[in-house]
């Protein structure tokens, strides 16, 4: 089974599913840390709206970065994973401190983490298991960046429960943080590692997700590769046994997109087909069926194109090719139903009761449970609709 946070966790209200509700570089190196001016923060707030390029969502919390560089978080904070130096929830955007200028960032259980514009990576939140990856445990929370990872650059990252994980210029993939059912995918049985440590096997990755307690990604070659936890069959592998070291999803499938959540996994074929596997209790895997899980690769119905897919833990959504958002599981619904407002998406981050996207007006809108301000409208009010992201506080 996934490890449990053992932080006082959000609200566990969950929706009749709002959102279903309507069926409408540079090279690989180590350099020396720098520290960003601790008291500088981003310009007030102005009557604009932000543009993001991409959002990420996870735990009841949301995070973005914006066209020009700036990261922003909302929703829940208790450890403080926002990086704004409280650790008091919001319900609109809040700035992440430290006047660094992100590319990507990625809002793990009780941290986040992101990619700075000269791809290096910074931390804020817990760092008890040393997802840090800065050879430090800290029982403190840490709110406001710090830099993580040992100072080696990274291109692509994702945080996860207590680790994470990144792929380098060169792609290669690196792990770090808890250890637990081997999710880290270093081959070993260690609890924990400060450092990154390389993922076994020696594969090249275009890109690497996390889950909870396990990870999946892409290889250079297409091909889709899972560790970690398998209570679930998660790693599609067509067993339940848990893996220190990446396995081959079965199937043969060529993939060009993965994204794994707390007991399933999704990823996009190259011939943009959407497929899932793993824990199936909510019709999360969209496959028509209400078997309880599924141990190798199933497609998802409907015959849509994907240009993306995002496994949130009860339910998943994802972006077809023409640019409509589809979302399915949680309302029982065991098969892809429109997302209602008609609004076209370039980026979608689906979490366990809420989901984000981003439109190519670069307009970033949420949907789903609010009960700590993570749809970011302002309110605390759960919305059955996509509500578009306010300006920031």
């Amino acid at each position: 089974m996934p490890t449990c946070d053992c932080t006082p966790s959000r609200s566990t209200f969950v929706l009749a599913v709002a959102f279903l509700l309507t069926s409408a570089g540079c090279r690989e190196e180590v350099t020396s840390p720098t520290t960003p001016d601790s008291n500088s923060t981003f310009a007030a707030a102005s009557t604009a709206p932000l543009s993001f390029r991409q959002v990420s969502t996870r735990n009841g919390a949301s995070c973005g970065t914006t066209t020009d560089d700036r990261a922003y978080c909302w929703g829940f904070n208790i450890s403080g994973q926002l990086g704004d130096g409280t650790t008091t929830d919001r319900n609109r955007p809040v700035a992440v401190l430290g006047g660094l200028r992100f590319r990507y960032v990625s809002a793990g259980i009780t941290h986040s983490c992101g990619i700075t514009t000269t791809n290096q990576v910074y931390c804020w939140g817990r760092n008890t298991e040393g997802q840090f990856g800065n050879g430090s445990l800290n029982n403190t929370p840490s709110l406001k960046p710090v830099l993580a990872a040992g100072g080696r650059r990274f291109r692509q990252l994702s945080a996860g429960e207590e680790f994470t994980c990144a792929v380098t210029a060169t792609d290669r993939a690196f792990c770090w943080g808890s250890n637990s059912v081997g999710r880290l995918g270093d081959g070993s049985t260690s609890e924990r590692r400060l450092t990154p440590v390389r993922v076994a096997g020696n594969l090249l990755f275009k890109v690497v997700e996390t889950g909870w307690a396990h990870a999946c990604g892409v290889t250079t070659g297409n091909v889709a590769y899972c560790w970690g936890n398998n209570f679930d069959g998660q790693l599609g592998d067509r067993t339940k046994i848990n893996r220190r070291a990446p396995v081959p999803v079965s199937g043969g499938l060529r993939f060009r997109q993965i994204r794994a959540s707390i007991s399933s996994s999704c990823g996009v074929t190259t011939d943009s087909r959407a497929y899932c596997w793993g824990k199936n209790s909510w019709r999360q895997l969209g496959d028509g069926s209400d078997y309880p899980r599924r141990l190798r690769p199933v497609p998802v119905t409907g015959g849509l194109e994907f240009a993306t897919v995002s496994a949130g833990d009860t339910h998943t959504c994802g972006i077809a090719s023409t640019g409509k958002a589809y979302c399915w599981g949680l309302n029982w619904s065991p098969e892809p139903v429109a997302v209602a407002g008609g609004h076209l998406f370039k980026d979608l981050r689906a979490d366990g009761e809420h989901t984000c996207g981003v439109t190519p007006g670069a307009r970033a809108y949420c949907w789903g449970e609010n009960s700590q301000g993570q749809l970011g409208n302002g309110t605390n009010t759960d919305s059955h609709t996509p509500v578009a992201v306010v300006t920031p506080m």
